[in-house]
């Protein structure tokens, strides 16, 4: 199991590039201090929060998603 506060250091390769916000909107129809807050793993009032098991699932699947749109649209470039 992976330890709450390792989730921004597994994402620190691509935090600074994503969107977090729209990842939020669109994959998850949230807001993006609901994003926010489960990236900083608290629930908004101060407590300890994050992703849970089934969150952690949908937000591989987004960003499985968003690697093949941009390798899509990637590919395009070559035409």
């Amino acid at each position: 199991m992976i330890h709450p506060t390792q989730t921004k250091k597994l994402l620190e390769d691509i935090l600074l590039e994503v969107s977090w916000a729209k990842i939020a909107k669109q994959y998850f129809g949230k807001s993006a201090s609901w994003m926010y807050n489960k990236l900083s793993e608290t629930d908004g009032n101060g407590n300890i929060g994050g992703f849970t098991k089934a969150e952690k699932e949908q937000l591989q699947g987004a960003l499985y998603d968003l690697a093949q749109r941009i390798r899509k649209t990637a590919d395009k470039l070559e035409q």
